[in-house]
């Protein structure tokens, strides 16, 4: 079973390379790599990746290779590199005022050998941009590409800190982003406030998405919200449940709302289950 190399580019682009010259290679490594239009710098994260694991290209395809570790001439080149982004980025706003479209520029990169840059930006809705290009195309004398960026994306650039006081999650080890869905914060009894389980990216936290196997774990031996049960002899419905106190919320028909545990839960009458039976 054939492993591949997995890298980070500094665009945030994953790729996949073998190492058929077994050059000596470890964790968080910056090697230059083979890529579509030249070379360009990139970061290794993971050393085994499998085909089965990942989203690797079909062996038919080319697979690009490593050329070499980057040498120190290379981290001096990568330092000046900076420098010429951030020169590129002021002369793109610079352009940009010329245009009736409004877009925020979030970063500016260049391929390690300058053969490509490449502008993230985030804009309301869709942009043609085309004149645009052509005009930067003309300016740098390069491959221009442009990237339209969700608020996502824009928190992994820009970076910060989140309510938890840790540095963003997706601008620090996360490489993916994964699907963060309401469900998710209705299992953890994260509903009542959206605006407090939401990121400054305006999505659901991303560590909703870490702690979900553990809650669908634990709420295995709990009721489904909405079955009715009979309790101090009258008819009432689980309202909530909380695996972590380990209580579970039962509403009567005088809106009452009382918390009893499992086990005195498993001792009652059950009357009905949703999607059996109405209550």
């Amino acid at each position: 079973m054939q492993e591949y190399i997995e890298v980070e580019f500094r665009t945030g682009r994953m790729g996949y390379y073998l190492n058929p010259d077994e050059l000596p290679l470890q964790p968080e490594d910056l090697i230059i790599v083979e890529v579509e239009r030249g070379e360009d710098i990139a970061q290794i994260v993971h050393m085994a990746a499998l085909r089965e694991e990942r989203d690797i290209p079909d062996a038919s395809e080319r697979v690009f290779k490593i050329s070499r570790n980057a040498s120190a001439s290379d981290m001096e080149k990568l330092s000046n590199i900076d420098y010429e982004e951030n020169k590129a980025a002021s002369t793109f706003n610079d352009i940009l005022q010329r245009y009736p479209f409004e877009m925020k520029l979030i970063e500016t990169i260049y391929q390690f050998d300058g053969n490509k840059l490449t502008f993230f930006f985030t804009a309301d809705g869709r942009i043609d941009f085309r004149t645009f290009v052509r005009e930067l195309a003309t300016v740098f004398r390069t491959r221009i590409e442009l990237h339209q960026t969700t608020g996502r994306d824009e928190a992994k650039r820009l970076g910060g800190f989140g309510m938890c006081g840790n540095q963003y999650c997706c601008s620090s080890f996360l490489k993916r982003f994964n699907q963060v869905t309401i469900k998710m914060a209705k299992d953890q009894n994260l509903t009542g406030n959206l605006s407090k389980i939401s990121g400054p990216c305006g999505r659901l936290l991303c560590c909703l998405n870490f702690e979900e196997d553990f809650y669908m774990e634990a709420s295995k031996d709990y009721p489904i919200i909405g079955t009715c049960v009979q309790h101090k002899n009258q008819k009432a419905m689980v309202l909530r449940i909380d695996v972590l106190a380990h209580k579970i919320f039962v509403a009567h028909d005088d809106e009452s709302v009382e918390d009893i545990s499992l086990e005195e839960f498993a001792t009652l009458k059950v009357l009905s289950i949703p999607d059996l039976e109405p209550c």
